[in-house]
């Protein structure tokens, strides 16, 4: 396996709301995590992360992402994968009550390798917009 196909294969399972279970057989243990959004700002592991997400995909059920760009620079041992994510939320769980209403919120994920595993992973997103159009602010 490459680097593009074992970072393909996390970001569809992490995207796909797998939580860590299914995701850490592409990384180190106690790989890093980071974003600059408030609501992933005490998240550092991509354990934490990708757990995270599987909450998000219990809420809403039909979760999925569209594909926007995907890079790889092998010299950098490093991965840029660009998408929306889309979900409604109609299932328990986040800050409120399910409302019903529909997600569709880019983002950007940048994957760092070593030694053939992900070691570091920063989520490029803004969550203020994403909650709004959830309803949850």
């Amino acid at each position: 396996m490459t680097i593009k196909d074992d970072a393909f294969a996390f970001f569809d399972a992490c995207e796909s709301a797998k939580g860590w279970d299914v995701c850490k057989q592409w990384c180190h243990q106690g790989a890093t995590f980071s974003a600059q959004c408030d609501s992933l700002a005490e998240t550092q592991t991509l354990q934490a992360y990708t757990d995270w997400m599987g909450g998000i995909g219990d809420m809403m059920p039909d979760a999925h992402y569209e594909m926007l760009a995907f890079g790889v620079d092998e010299e950098r041992e490093a991965v840029s994968a660009t998408a929306i994510f889309k979900g409604t939320h109609t299932q328990d769980g986040g800050p409120v009550p399910p409302t019903g209403k529909a997600v569709s919120s880019d983002f950007t994920y940048y994957i760092q390798f070593k030694d053939g595993k992900i070691s570091h992973m920063s989520k490029i997103w803004n969550d203020d917009f994403a909650y709004r159009q959830a309803g949850w602010g």
